[in-house]
């Protein structure tokens, strides 16, 4: 938290220094700093950045040393870096397929102001992003990747050039990977990349948090159809052909059309009871993920099976209550 208020207060700053520089002409430092009330050593890092930004500004020394902006340069609407814009981007996107009554059309209109307002070199990368992912819910943060991977894979997407990587299996087993990208999908609480594996000849879905480092591009490509041509339908199948060791099934509390209201990515997997219940069934290698998941569906439920879900369910329930003494 205390690292963000900086972030914001950097920000604003930095915004209030363009603001005083587009001004007037000529700014002395020390009137500078006493006008910002921070120190000249302060003035100087900001003026940095802003020129790391892209914005000309001119200092002279001495003792009359100061700063001015070169002249004819215009003051846009936003400062954002590389990360700071592909974040928002991302959050828009997200924002864009929630269930939040009134959000989606907001984050659109919010990302179409957002590529007006960009410059040129960033307004192409977060297009790309934008066009290169398909979404059915919010990523975790337990799985979160950093944007630069987000960027890097996008532009693949978008330029038709394959991607070199290493990449970790879900048994640990570690391979080298040449793919041609194709869609960026979120899924339950993860990203997936959706491409055709070169070496296996065949489409492959690859989580992002598995990928180790960032992706080399490699030669360009003729796009192939995807099967079926939905690429989250194409991760939903992939991902209920995995067996995992733990198979579970719960009677939740609520209809299959309420709980595939909130969680759309659960439709397929819901089994209509009634008008107050349905049937859930899920798996996964970790029991205590298993538990996690289905609390976080929001209703009351009951365990059918396996057993041993009921013990972890059991010691999910004491962390929590001794979060709240």
């Amino acid at each position: 938290m205390r690292l963000f208020r900086a972030m914001t207060l950097t920000s604003g700053r930095l915004l209030q220094l363009l603001s005083l520089l587009q001004a007037r002409r000529y700014w002395p430092g020390d009137e500078l700093a006493s006008r910002l009330e921070i120190s000249g050593r302060t003035v100087r890092r900001d003026v940095e950045r802003l020129r790391e930004l892209g914005y000309p500004v001119q200092a002279t020394t001495g003792p009359e040393g100061g700063y001015r902006l070169e002249a004819g340069t215009a003051m846009p609407p936003l400062l954002l870096d590389d990360d700071e814009a592909v974040a928002i981007a991302v959050g828009l996107r997200t924002s864009a397929g929630a269930s939040v009554t009134g959000i989606e059309e907001t984050s659109v209109r919010a990302l179409v102001k957002l590529e007006q307002v960009l410059p040129p070199r960033l307004r192409r990368r977060v297009n790309a992003l934008q066009s290169a992912t398909a979404t059915l819910s919010r990523p975790a943060a337990d799985t979160a990747v950093e944007p630069e991977l987000l960027i890097v894979i996008a532009g693949g997407c978008r330029d038709k050039q394959r991607l070199r990587f290493a990449y970790r299996a879900r048994d640990g087993e570690r391979t080298r990977r040449l793919v041609e990208p194709d869609t960026l999908v979120t899924l339950g609480r993860r990203w997936y990349l959706v491409g055709w594996d070169c070496n296996r000849e065949d489409w492959r879905t690859f989580r992002l948090d598995r990928i180790d480092r960032l992706p080399t591009t490699a030669e360009r490509f003729e796009p192939r159809p995807l099967p079926g041509g939905d690429a989250v339908a194409f991760v939903q199948r992939s991902a209920r052909s995995v067996t995992y060791r733990h198979q579970a099934r719960v009677l939740l509390h609520a209809s299959a059309a309420d709980v595939a209201s909130r969680h759309r990515w659960l439709s397929d997997d819901l089994e209509p009871l009634g008008d107050d219940r349905c049937a859930y069934e899920t798996s996964d290698d970790s029991l205590e993920w298993l538990a996690l998941r289905i609390a976080s569906l929001g209703v009351d439920f009951e365990i059918v099976g396996p057993p041993e879900l009921a013990d972890w369910c059991l010691r999910v329930a004491a962390r929590f209550e001794r979060a709240a003494r």
